[in-house]
């Protein structure tokens, strides 16, 4: 472990697998205190071992379950943080939906379910944290290489996560003044269970080929990025949407 964190408490949304889980192990591993939130009750006990794994290796955490579409339950992770750390210095919004389909398909319970869960989470954590966050925090809001990407069926995905770059711009000069660096990421595709149901054999293949290996990303890859992103050498970074994507290019066929 490495101490650069040391003192820091940090909430991760959607932390029982894939990015979440690691972004909280890394955190963790550089000595920020994580309260790993998780969404339903069926990740219990992923989340459970996520905590279990971060004390045993001599970090500290808690878990905190609550659908954070419901904006009380937003204030109630936030509350839950303060009591068990008693200051809230990192935030990283990681839950995130996916629904690949034409636009003439989508429903309009598939419309606002989308833009529950990645926008209006995010935006109401980040109003907690523009009165509640302690001087000097980080904010970073994980979106996606695809809003850079003019293809089709990404339209509601895409459309969903946008917004979240117009929420982080805003309140990066909004509350700059105290310190607080508000940033995003835009992973492109990663070998999770995230990315996989939602893709086509075909498209695998294409997105492969967009890519300067071959390959699409590790989960691994991004967490590098997250890791200097919360750190007090990037205070100088603010507004800004960083791709982390293996050179994928801005138009598809």
């Amino acid at each position: 472990m490495s101490n650069v964190l040391d003192g820091k408490v940090a909430i991760v949304t959607g932390a029982s697998a894939n990015l979440g889980k690691l972004f909280a192990e890394a955190l963790a591993a550089d000595g920020a205190k994580i309260v790993v939130h998780y969404n339903s009750l069926s990740k219990q006990d992923e989340a459970t071992k996520v905590a279990q794994g971060i004390i045993e290796k001599g970090g500290q955490a808690v878990t905190h379950q609550g659908d954070l579409t419901q904006v009380s339950e937003v204030k109630r992770l936030v509350d839950a943080t303060f009591k068990h750390f008693g200051q809230w210095d990192i935030l990283v919004n990681t839950a995130g939906m996916i629904v690949r389909k034409p636009i003439a398909e989508f429903t309009e319970e598939e419309f606002d379910r989308l833009f529950e869960i990645n926008a209006k989470v995010p935006f109401f954590l980040m109003r907690e944290a523009s009165t509640r966050m302690a001087d000097h925090g980080r904010i970073l809001n994980m979106i996606t290489t695809v809003v850079a990407v003019t293809a089709p069926t990404y339209g509601g995905y895409a459309g969903s996560k946008s917004p979240v770059e117009h929420f982080t711009k805003s309140l990066a000069k909004e509350i700059g003044g105290r310190g607080i660096t508000v940033n995003c990421v835009a992973p492109g595709p990663l070998k999770t269970s995230f990315f996989y149901p939602a893709e086509t054999d075909e498209n695998i293949a294409w997105l492969k080929s967009m890519s300067i290996n071959g390959d699409i990303g590790e989960p691994t890859d991004i967490v590098p990025v997250i890791r200097f992103l919360a750190s007090p050498e990037a205070k100088w970074i603010t507004a800004q949407t960083i791709y982390a994507n293996g050179g994928l290019v801005a138009t598809a066929s």
